[in-house]
């Protein structure tokens, strides 16, 4: 599995894209592709080529999870691991969305220090399941 470079970020709340934009491209050196709904993400998928999908849950048209059985459906795409963003802390929302094939969740509000640490760190899983399958 090569090294995370390249993420696509949707989210509809403008302060969380440019926060992230801010963690993830100026301090963390992401290749970061972002979009404020899923129609937009699901047009931009063979130009942006993303290693990563960093999907709100809750977006109005159309949620995380709806964009990420989209992009699953297109076989070019089903294997581009998911990482959700959330509010809505639950367990059973969490348990709920790495049940679905998420490799992640990360609440917010979350710290745009760390932000690109965490999810290195969701990766690095994925990278270590790999191997020992």
């Amino acid at each position: 599995m090569p090294e995370l470079k390249t993420i696509l970020h949707v989210d509809d709340d403008e302060d969380i894209l440019e926060i992230a934009r801010m963690a993830l491209q100026l301090v963390d050196s992401f290749d970061l592709h972002q979009f404020s709904s899923g129609p937009a993400a699901l047009d931009s998928l063979d130009t942006v080529a993303p290693q990563l999908l960093l999907l709100d849950v809750m977006m109005p048209g159309m949620t995380g999870p709806e964009l990420s059985c989209h992009i699953r459906s297109i076989d070019r795409h089903k294997d581009i691991p998911v990482i959700f963003m959330t509010a809505k802390a639950e367990d059973s929302m969490s348990k709920e969305l790495l049940e679905s094939g998420a490799l992640g969740v990360i609440t917010k509000p979350f710290d745009p220090m760390t932000l690109g640490s965490q999810i290195r760190s969701i990766w690095s899983k994925q990278k270590n399941l790999a191997i020992h399958q």
